[in-house]
């Protein structure tokens, strides 16, 4: 028997299960590399599962329920994702998605909770269909090269203004909308330092440099920013009173029909935009498109209609899994390491809470100042490209929605094409995407 080699079966076998698994090699990673990818990815999107409890408390729903339903469908979505698909790609319910079903669809129009959740199950119902007989990989693949790389950039300037948000940079202004916040503020100061270190130690080719950052200034806030340690290990809250609690017979009213179209158009429109996004972040475009797109689509449609009857928002893709990219994350391991790390946050929840929002906030900004350079690959000498591509990629963070800014993109980018004659540049999907959100726009007065 050769003991030297019986001795070194462990290591060998259990590497050579995540290289058939997520063909680590083939993508150039390493089972380090996405691990930490992982972790750097959890860490930007955390905060989910404290803001997502919150604003859907405002709505009527059980904080504590909501809170163990974020953390289930955030791991239920990443794992498919990591297994079915094999991306570097996080799942959680989506901010603004949340927002829209507490304040506009609750709080707004008076549905119960219960009824909304219903909406939401229709609208995943609807999106898994699609899904199954590819229409959606058809209506995806239809997209011009030049709004790809609107989305990009688009995504990129989005997450720039969560980022800038989070560190206290910028600040709300009944004057100007925007403003800058108060630069005394312990928070903003460490975030500013977090951001040139973490752009000093990529320039360097640091590797974890996103992570080291994010976990810096995490311990500087304890002794500067009065960040409070609450502990490490706590019990779940009981999950009961929003599991299966959606109410489908009052999601079919008539009002909610219309919310389910705008769900369903917003579910499309910010999942796909966010794949398409991260993905070419990743450099895992062949030719422009993704080739493991429908399985891609097929686990975000899973995600939300599983979430609504754990008892909660739509899920979609993440912007913040472009944190995991940058520090080298390409395969399915680093949002199957996302996925077991929700899951640990059901009970280490005060532990999660450490990470405040300032801290994540400077690896957040970097990766947006990396996805612009997408820029010049428009065809800068072509306005009926160049034009719709920037009204998509500016939108994106005006109007603080990925989908108004894809809405207005295609509405221009078809409008263009047919008052300069080139009509039959148009695929037939973009005549239909850009009317179905024209006639959106028209119905609600893009109020919702």
């Amino acid at each position: 028997m050769d003991i030297k080699r019986d001795a070194a079966i462990p290591g060998p076998d259990r590497a050579g299960f995540l290289e058939r698994r997520f063909r680590l090699a083939e993508h150039g990673t390493t089972v380090r590399t996405e691990l930490l990818a992982g972790l750097t990815t959890f860490l930007t999107m955390a905060y989910i599962v404290f803001i997502n409890p919150s604003i859907l408390a405002d709505a009527g729903m059980p904080k504590g329920a909501v809170f163990v339903a974020t953390c289930l469908v955030a791991a239920l979505g990443s794992l498919v994702m990591a297994l079915y698909a094999n991306y570097p790609i996080a799942l959680a319910p989506g901010m603004g998605l949340n927002a829209y079903f507490a304040y506009v669809v609750v709080l707004g129009m008076g549905f119960t909770w219960q009824a909304a959740l219903g909406a939401v199950f229709i609208s995943g119902l609807c999106f898994l269909v699609v899904t199954l007989t590819g229409l959606r990989a058809i209506i995806v693949e239809g997209i011009p090269r030049s709004m790809r790389i609107a989305l990009t950039v688009g995504i990129g300037l989005f997450l720039a203004v969560i980022a800038l948000k989070n560190a206290g940079i910028i600040a709300a202004s009944p004057a100007t909308f925007v403003t800058l916040g108060d630069l005394h503020k312990p928070g903003t100061v460490l975030a500013v330092i977090g951001f040139l270190m973490v752009a000093a130690l990529s320039a360097r080719k640091v590797k974890a440099a996103l992570l080291g950052s994010i976990l810096t200034v995490t311990v500087l806030s304890f002794f500067w920013a009065g960040n409070a340690f609450q502990g490490v290990v706590s019990l779940p809250p009981a999950i009961t009173p929003t599991l299966f609690a959606l109410d489908l017979s009052g999601a079919l009213s008539g009002g909610l029909l219309h919310v389910v179209l705008v769900l369903f158009l917003v579910e499309l429109f910010d999942a796909t935009g966010t794949l398409m996004g991260v993905a070419s972040r990743a450099g895992l475009l062949t030719d422009g498109r993704m080739q493991r797109l429908d399985r891609a689509l097929m686990a975000d449609s899973a995600a939300i209609f599983v979430g609504s009857l754990l008892g909660t928002s739509s899920t979609t893709a993440y912007l913040e899994s472009a944190s995991g990219v940058a520090e080298g994350g390409r395969t399915g391991l680093t949002a199957a390491t996302v996925a077991v790390l929700f899951l640990a946050c059901l009970f280490f929840a005060p532990l999660a809470g450490a990470v405040p929002p300032y801290a994540t906030a400077p690896a957040l900004f970097y990766v947006a100042c990396l996805m612009l350079r997408e820029l010049v690959d428009l065809a800068w000498d072509d306005p009926t490209e160049v034009i719709p591509a920037c009204v998509t990629a500016l939108l994106m963070p005006f109007t603080y929605s990925i989908a108004t800014g894809v809405a207005f993109g295609f509405i221009t980018y078809a409008a263009l094409k047919l008052l300069t004659g080139r009509a039959r540049e148009v695929k037939p999907a973009v005549w239909v995407i850009a009317s179905l959100f024209l006639f959106k726009f028209v119905e609600t007065g893009g109020a919702h």
